[in-house]
């Protein structure tokens, strides 16, 4: 999916690309469309999907046929199956900062390359200037841009995706993230471009929604419910989950807020052996062992994860940066499900060879 915005007139929808070493140009034709947010119209929001790519090929595309054209590249996937090696950048809670550009710059840097970002929600921060002024939108797509134009990134959504105000009379919810970010839900058989599946490499991603209803019999229960049966460990032995609001955090920042959401889901995880969740919101790093807590009951009283091998790994990385800071207060002594934490901005790497 190749996204791009024309600020002043609509332009062309059509995306030139070509296969590395060749001089055939094919063609693909998306859509545009704009929205309005309060007193700001935004530009002419683009999307084109590219379909039956070859794998592990180096494409050419261009947008803004016909006017002032830009030309990036891209690498597609390799064959999805249990010998692939794919490496993926981790990234969350990002914004528009000079620590933000720090981080983007540490991962472009990286010597282990990734191939895809897993972003973990909180993107431009938009909702934290007056009247979630958009104008943060389009200038985080443009920092983004040197990144994301030039590899995939795969979109959770967080609270900052929100922009919920019904005071200035914007009552639906995630409208700039669902006009300026496509995810390919329909894809995996989801309802909503907030929770989906996708598969790279050796690797069947889940991506859940902390800020979507997720209680039993909504839609997204309904998904995941029917969503683990599919997943085929022999082709995609890995199985990652991605989320904003972390079920495991021993920091006194966002404390327990995950924890309906755990109690609703964490027996599938733990059912289908889930390998590693990664989830932001909280601005640090941190660790879990392999643990569980199926057994908590309201009733019972039982409260201590304890350890299961059987379960994922909990890796939060919500530093990648913004203004609020980092969340540097934790929890004391260290609980036992925490493996390690450190709050200090970064990104992470995730290698499957």
């Amino acid at each position: 999916i190749v996204s791009w915005v024309t600020q002043e007139a609509p332009g062309s929808d059509t995306v030139l690309y070509w296969k590395q070493d060749s001089s055939e140009k094919l063609q693909a034709h998306g859509k545009s469309r704009t929205y309005k947010f309060y007193n700001y119209t935004s530009g002419h929001i683009h999307h084109c999907t590219i379909r039956n790519l070859e794998h592990d090929t180096k494409y050419y595309y261009v947008v803004g046929v016909g006017q002032t054209e830009r030309e990036f590249w891209f690498f597609t996937p390799p064959q999805i199956g249990p010998d692939a090696q794919y490496t993926f950048g981790l990234i969350g809670d990002l914004g528009q900062s000079f620590d933000s550009n720090i981080t983007l710059t540490h991962y472009e840097n990286n010597p282990t390359k990734g191939q895809t970002v897993l972003f973990v929600g909180d993107l431009s921060y938009a909702d934290t200037y007056p009247n979630h002024d958009n104008k943060r939108w389009d200038s985080w797509g443009r920092f983004v841009e040197r990144s994301a134009a030039y590899q995939p990134w795969i979109w959770t959504t967080g609270n900052h995706e929100l922009d919920f105000a019904p005071k200035i009379g914007e009552k639906k919810a995630f409208k700039p993230f669902t006009h300026r970010y496509s995810t390919p839900y329909r894809a995996s058989g989801s309802t909503e471009p907030f929770w989906y599946s996708i598969k790279r490499g050796p690797a069947h991603i889940i991506v859940l929604a902390s800020y979507s209803s997720y209680g039993k019999y909504t839609p997204q229960y309904t998904w995941l419910e029917e969503e683990f049966p599919k997943v085929n460990r022999t082709e995609t032995p890995w199985l990652i989950v991605l989320m904003h609001c972390p079920w495991y955090n021993s920091y006194d920042y966002h404390y327990l807020e995950g924890e309906t959401m755990r109690v609703m889901y964490e027996p599938w995880l733990v059912k289908n052996k889930v390998d590693v969740v990664f989830a932001g919101h909280v601005h640090a790093y941190e660790r879990s062992e392999r643990v569980s807590n199926i057994a908590y009951n309201v009733g019972n009283g039982t409260v201590s994860p304890v350890k299961d091998q059987s379960a994922p790994v909990y890796i939060t990385i919500g530093d990648g940066g913004n203004l609020e800071g980092l969340a540097s207060k934790m929890i004391e002594p260290q609980p036992k499900y925490s493996a390690f934490r450190e709050a200090s901005f970064g990104h992470a790497i995730f290698s499957i060879k």
